[in-house]
C-alpha cells in the first residue's frame, strides 16, 4: 500500500430505497487522496456531495464499492471501531456550527475530549490551544456562543473539530452561513491547518472557498470528475 494514501474510493455507489424504487445518489465514484492534501468538492444542490462526505466520515456506508481509510476497508470495521475512527481520526465541521448553546466557548471545544482517553486535568489547556490555533483570542474564551459572530462561531466549531488532533478534517459548506469577510477569515484558518499538515476535504458551493484547495473535484448527478 502507498503509505501516503489516506483515502481510496473505488467504484462507489449509494442508493436509497423509497417504496419499491431505488434511487442512486452516487454513481461509480472513484478517487484517491494523499496525506496532507486539501481537496474541495463542488456541485449543485442534490448532486451527492454531502452523501459522499458522510461516507468519508464513516457516518454512512456505500451500497456498492469500496472505501479504504488509511488502507483499511471501512466496511470491515464493527460499530465500536467506527465510533473510534470518528472520534479520534476525523474532525467534522458543519455549515450550522452545531455548537452547544448553553455552554461557553471552551466548554464547547472540550466536548470531544470527554469521549477520549485524554486526561481530564489537561482538557482545558488543549481546548485553549485549539482556539488560539484558529485565531481566537483569550477575550472570547468564557463567552456564550450567543455573544459571538457567525465567523467566530465557525472558528469555535473548527477548534472543536481539531482538538483531538485528527489526521483528516471534513468540512460541509463551512462558509455557507457567512458573509464574504468572515468567509475569508474562516478559509484562512483552513489554509493554516493545511500548511500545518492536516488533510482536508471541503464541500462547497463557493468557487472562492474551493480555490484554497490543492485540487477540486466536480460532482453532478452523483458522478464525480476532476476539475
Amino acid at each position: 500500500m502507498d503509505d501516503d494514501l489516506i483515502i481510496s474510493v473505488e467504484r462507489l455507489s449509494k442508493a436509497y430505497r423509497y417504496g419499491n424504487e431505488e434511487t442512486f445518489v452516487l454513481k461509480d465514484v472513484t478517487f484517491a487522496m494523499r496525506r496532507g492534501e486539501f481537496v474541495s468538492i463542488m456541485g449543485p444542490s442534490g448532486s451527492g456531495k454531502s452523501t459522499l462526505l458522510n461516507i468519508l466520515g464513516c457516518l454512512d456506508e456505500p451500497t456498492i464499492g469500496v472505501y479504504k481509510l488509511e488502507g483499511i476497508d471501512v466496511s470491515q470495521l464493527c460499530d465500536d471501531e467506527l465510533a473510534l475512527v470518528r472520534s479520534n481520526k476525523i474532525g467534522f465541521v458543519f455549515q450550522s456550527y452545531n455548537l452547544l448553546s448553553k455552554s461557553n466557548v471552551v466548554q464547547n471545544v472540550i466536548v470531544p475530549l470527554k469521549h477520549s482517553m485524554y486526561p481530564r486535568r489537561k482538557r482545558e489547556t488543549r481546548a485553549i490551544e485549539a482556539l488560539l490555533t484558529v485565531g481566537l483570542d483569550e477575550s472570547v474564551l468564557d463567552r456564550s456562543v450567543f455573544q459571538l459572530s457567525g465567523g467566530q462561531r465557525q472558528r469555535v466549531a473548527i477548534a472543536r473539530a481539531i482538538v483531538n488532533r485528527p489526521f483528516l478534517l471534513l468540512a460541509d459548506e463551512p462558509t455557507g452561513n457567512l458573509d464574504s469577510e468572515s468567509s475569508a477569515v474562516v478559509m484562512g484558518v483552513f489554509s493554516k491547518l493545511h500548511a500545518l499538515g492536516m488533510s482536508i476535504v471541503l464541500i462547497t458551493h463557493d468557487p472562492n472557498a474551493a480555490s484554497y484547495a490543492d485540487r477540486t473535484l466536480l460532482i453532478y448527478d452523483g458522478c464525480l470528475q476532476e476539475d
